[in-house]
């Protein structure tokens, strides 16, 4: 299985902080890659690398949950279908550690399922202060999640083009998607709707009309499943098409807005 030569830091979904008062302590580092694993459909297994660039040691937790979307939201939902292995980890600084992606149980014929992989860093115990056993110095312990998104596939449906292997080009899935303009209690919204066989991530998304551009955001936007629709407020209702990239596509793809 081929990896990216360089790992790349996953999108960190969100944090916990617990009460205290004095210094702050991240107590790792960790890199994840690939940041976009996938399970083609003559895969069992995938990869994932952990790997800790803190100064102490990262004890982790690996879940991995069905993910879908609904009234506008994603949804989250216990599943055995795919199993991350081992689903704790602990790394010393400096070292790595490989996540096995195990499915059990096959997708159906051309269609796609879509994972969220949660790694939570579990805190070490705050150090004892000299004063006593019992006590501990004053501190904010940071636990950090990170949210990897994994896919997997049916037969007749692939996720990534890879030269090396023989697969057919056609079985390539692309998304199917439109947008239109909406208004929810006096405020603008933008909502996608997507019809095809996989997910599309959306990046750099603007609103255009005619040689003029509104940035939406700079980075991510956001993922619509497939036959999900997703809403996203909008600094304003101008524009008559929604520009964006969709799953790292070289090309902007144009999108027209419907009211």
């Amino acid at each position: 299985m081929q990896l990216p030569a360089r790992p790349i830091p996953a999108l960190v979904a969100g944090f916990l902080m617990a009460v205290g008062m004095s210094a702050a302590h991240a107590a790792s580092s960790v890199l994840i890659w690939p940041i976009d694993p996938v399970l083609e459909s003559d895969q069992s297994a995938s990869a994932l690398w952990l790997e800790n660039r803190g100064d102490e040691t990262a004890n982790l937790q690996v879940r991995v949950f069905a993910w879908s979307q609904g009234a506008f939201d994603d949804q989250y939902q216990n599943q055995r279908d795919v199993v991350g292995s081992p689903p704790v980890a602990r790394i010393e600084p400096g070292q790595k550690q490989l996540i096995r992606l195990t499915r059990t149980k096959a997708v159906a014929d051309g269609q796609e399922q879509a994972y969220r992989i949660i790694i939570d860093e579990i805190p070490a115990p705050l150090p004892a202060t000299a004063a006593g056993a019992g006590k501990t110095d004053a501190a904010i312990r940071f636990q950090m999640r990170y949210s990897v998104p994994l896919f997997s596939y049916g037969a007749g449906l692939w996720g990534k083009q890879d030269a090396t292997l023989k697969r057919d080009p056609a079985g390539i899935g692309q998304p199917q998607l439109s947008a239109r303009k909406i208004t929810v209690a006096g405020k603008p919204f933008i909502e996608v709707r997507n019809r095809g066989a996989v997910h599309a991530r959306l990046t750099e998304a603007s609103l255009t009309q005619g040689a003029q551009s509104q940035p939406l955001v700079e980075g991510l936007m956001g993922y619509v499943l497939p036959g999900a629709t997703m809403r996203w407020p909008a600094p304003t209702a101008w524009g008559q098409t929604l520009r964006a990239r969709v799953n790292g596509q070289t090309q902007f793809q144009d999108i027209p807005l419907t009211q």
